[in-house]
């Protein structure tokens, strides 16, 4: 199994692309939120992945820089369904709140004859707080994350019959998920910024965390591996660096600072 991050920036950078990825095992992906535009097709064409194999998509919140590269992957669906060239169904996953708005959104900016595909063969599932499902042949569990600003969902996925991976969003961390991100292999994390840089990003005001507050986490939930993901771009080629060094001083697990299109092997 991988990841492949798509993007790995907050909803302002413009040295790289917002945060999105695919977890892929062997030909099966999941998306997991897509971007704020259609960068997200020439991201997936780059990382020789098929749009057309990625069947399942699961969008964490409605925030402009995950949601809107979903409308194009809808778009694209869609058009290739009416078309005859797309066989067989697909599915997006979200709660309530974020399908009702892809909904909206897809039928005022979609042609008609296209969107008429949505909810018949591109489906939309709804998920709640806890619910377990069964997507690319791995058990996953949605929870969620109890926001403070737009409701958002994190998940689990057992990578095997003991490790599993955790995606906490992209807002520090609630009590509320410890029962699901505790002793996970893989910890995706949100980090906005370096510690040492907080007054400058102000990443507290924003409710999100530092790469210190992110390693401080994953040392105390014991987790085996750190992601971390959503940042600011102000020093892109240093940022590896720089956030690993920062990170090293909370946390003695393996720290990982992606650049956009890096493969992380599970």
């Amino acid at each position: 199994m991988k990841i492949t991050m798509l993007g790995t920036g907050n909803a302002l950078v413009t040295e790289c692309y917002n945060t999105c990825f695919i977890i892929s095992d062997d030909n099966k992906h999941l998306l997991v939120d897509g971007g704020g535009g259609n960068t997200v097709l020439s991201r997936i064409k780059s990382a020789g992945i098929n749009w057309m194999d990625i069947r399942h998509i699961f969008v964490t919140h409605k925030h402009l820089d995950h949601i809107m590269g979903i409308i194009w992957m809808v778009r694209m669906i869609c058009q290739h369904m009416r078309s005859g060239k797309y066989e067989g169904d697909a599915y997006i996953y979200s709660h309530r709140e974020v399908l009702d708005l892809i909904k909206t959104m897809s039928e005022s900016l979609i042609q008609k004859k296209d969107v008429e595909y949505l909810g018949k063969r591109l489906h939309l599932i709804e998920v709640v707080d806890g619910e377990e499902k069964e997507i690319i042949g791995k058990k996953m569990t949605f929870f969620d994350i109890n926001s403070t600003k737009a409701k958002q969902f994190g998940f689990t996925m057992m990578l095997n019959d003991k490790d599993k991976l955790t995606c906490l969003g992209d807002e520090p961390f609630n009590e509320c998920e410890r029962k699901y991100a505790l002793n996970s292999k893989w910890l995706l994390q949100e980090a906005f910024c370096l510690y040492s840089e907080k007054d400058e990003f102000k990443p507290y005001e924003k409710n999100h965390s530092t790469v210190k507050d992110a390693c401080e986490l994953a040392k105390e939930l014991n987790a085996e591996n750190v992601v971390l993901y959503h940042t600011e771009d102000k020093n892109i080629k240093n940022r590896k660096k720089l956030y690993t060094a920062e990170g090293r001083e909370k946390y003695s697990g393996n720290i990982f600072v992606p650049d956009d299109m890096e493969v992380i092997e599970l």
